[in-house]
């Protein structure tokens, strides 16, 4: 299954896939990191679709087109905000990414690029997040998912650095 999976540093908002999952916030109105660059490359019309959505749940996920993006559809999904890593916060951005693979599934979307989820402004550790970000992914695509590929789109290099280590490492737990 990992064969499946790449990881690149890039701008997830100028990134070509069926799907691009955006790092929403609650209300799924737009914000600042991922949501911000997501909602001004795709234009208004994301704005106005999400505004009858009823925002998303932490570790939910809901999905809108793409309009001005090169991808066809949005996964919108409210990561957890790290407050120690007592709150459930591992289990809520699993998943972020379970369900977002559920939603993509359901729609026939065979290619999807992730950023790195809740690491920005919800201050989740980057080291641990790639860890359980491919590690989810890899367990949903063991279990049959019919999504065909996954990038995780990196902004930084430190973030490309430790989905790097966290890929390298599950390999060799093989």
């Amino acid at each position: 299954m990992l064969d499946r999976i790449d990881i690149i540093q890039g701008n997830i908002a100028a990134f070509e896939a069926d799907a691009v999952l955006n790092a929403a916030n609650k209300s799924l109105l737009g914000g600042g990191g991922v949501d911000g660059a997501i909602h001004y490359a795709a234009g208004p019309e994301l704005l106005e679709e999400c505004r009858t959505l009823g925002g998303c749940e932490t570790g939910e996920a809901k999905i809108t087109g793409g309009y001005n993006l090169p991808a066809k559809y949005v996964i919108h999904t409210p990561g957890p905000i790290w407050k120690g890593g007592d709150r459930n916060e591992d289990a809520l951005l699993a998943a972020s990414y379970r369900n977002c693979l559920a939603l993509a599934a359901e729609h026939g979307i065979k290619t999807i690029a992730f950023p790195s989820i809740s690491t920005g402004a919800y201050a989740f550790p980057v080291d641990r997040a790639a860890k359980i970000a491919l590690t989810t992914v890899r367990d949903v695509l063991a279990a049959g998912s019919s999504v065909e590929r996954v990038t995780f789109v990196c902004y930084t290099r430190a973030d490309l650095a430790a989905y790097r280590k966290a890929f390298s490492a599950l390999v060799e737990s093989r």
